[in-house]
């Protein structure tokens, strides 16, 4: 594809007749997923972008409005990061089995693999563990393959076969393969041990002073195990350590892990998913615990949603996945650049 595409606006023919073939395989792969959601009973649901709280995630960044009221008066709202706030208090009212294609939205990214804007894919069971949504996930990502008419995923050279089994690999077992790392020596309590982390890691990754236990894992994974998964097939990460648990519930059988699976194809990822925390008053120390590590980094925090941290106590066991659509697109249909399935890109800021 010719340089002119990243100078040009996104409305010329020119450039919009080189995407069409990935936007056209977007549509078939929309409408081949909305069937399946179908044939499951799923509803399709449709939640509201703007929120008290976009998330409570460290590293998160949402854009912020002002609302006006009637009176004069103006309150804060934020752009959602994920529908996933709104979609748990509807599991709290009720419904069982529920999707939707969310438009979401984060600040401070932008690159080959992430836009401001994008489409998130969420699903979430009632009464059903994660391993029935890992199943969902790979199933889903078949149907894209197929709606595509290619029949694999493909990125730089890269390519994985979503019709094969997928690789199934603990993130223990993916630190201790590839970073020759033994991940769960460094949790201690459910907490990571930042010293006995960092010196297993000394010499695979540059380390800093100010660098946390999460922000050790978080190099080691991006340096060393994203890159080598996904390849020939899907791999399914779980069981992620109890530090990265984020709104996921820790495995009854083992404190130190959590309910927590991300899969990857060519070395990209596409979902998480988790066995859902129902237990209020932790997910309110999780997410407490965050704002102040976001305030520290970024010196800036999000409100908490006390309607959110009710709903949790109220709502039923359940499972959930946020999916990458746009980038699922993206390796499905071959393109390089995950602009280039995106009707309408974003403007640079």
């Amino acid at each position: 594809m010719a340089e002119i595409d990243r100078i040009s606006p996104w409305w010329t023919p020119a450039r919009h007749a080189d995407v069409r073939p990935f936007l056209t395989a977007r549509s078939a792969i929309t409408r081949a997923v909305r069937a399946w959601f179908d044939e499951q009973g799923f509803a399709e649901v449709e939640t509201g972008i703007l929120q008290v709280s976009p998330g409570n995630e460290t590293h998160l960044h949402a854009p912020r409005t002002e609302l006006t009221r009637a009176d004069g008066g103006r309150a804060s709202r934020y752009l959602r990061t994920s529908p996933e706030f709104a979609c748990k208090k509807l599991l709290a009212a009720g419904e069982m089995k529920i999707f939707e294609l969310a438009r979401v939205f984060r600040d401070r990214e932008r690159g080959d693999l992430h836009l401001p804007e994008f489409t998130m894919l969420e699903w979430y069971r009632a009464n059903a563990g994660y391993e029935a949504v890992m199943a969902d996930s790979v199933v889903i990502m078949a149907h894209a393959a197929r709606a595509t008419g290619i029949g694999q995923f493909s990125f730089r050279g890269k390519f994985a076969d979503p019709f094969v089994d997928p690789e199934l690999l603990t993130v223990a077992e993916a630190f201790e393969r590839f970073a020759g790392i033994d991940l769960l020596a460094s949790i201690v309590d459910g907490r990571g041990d930042r010293a006995t982390l960092a010196a297993a890691a000394t010499g695979r990754v540059r380390i800093s002073v100010d660098d946390t236990w999460s922000d050790i894992f978080s190099k080691v994974l991006v340096e060393h195990v994203e890159p080598k998964l996904g390849q020939g097939r899907l791999t399914i990460l779980f069981e992620y350590p109890a530090p990265e648990a984020a709104l996921a519930r820790t495995k009854p059988s083992d404190p130190r892990v959590a309910e927590r699976f991300e899969i990857y194809a060519c070395g990209v990822e596409l979902a998480n998913g988790f066995g859902e925390l129902t237990d209020a008053r932790e997910q309110r120390h999780r997410f407490t615990e965050a704002m102040d590590e976001k305030q520290r980094r970024y010196g800036e925090r999000y409100p908490l949603d006390e309607d959110f941290l009710a709903a949790v106590g109220q709502m039923p066991q359940a499972s959930g996945v946020a999916l990458g659509f746009d980038r699922l697109v993206m390796l499905a249909s071959g393109a390089l650049r995950i602009d280039q399935v995106v009707w309408t890109p974003a403007g640079e800021a």
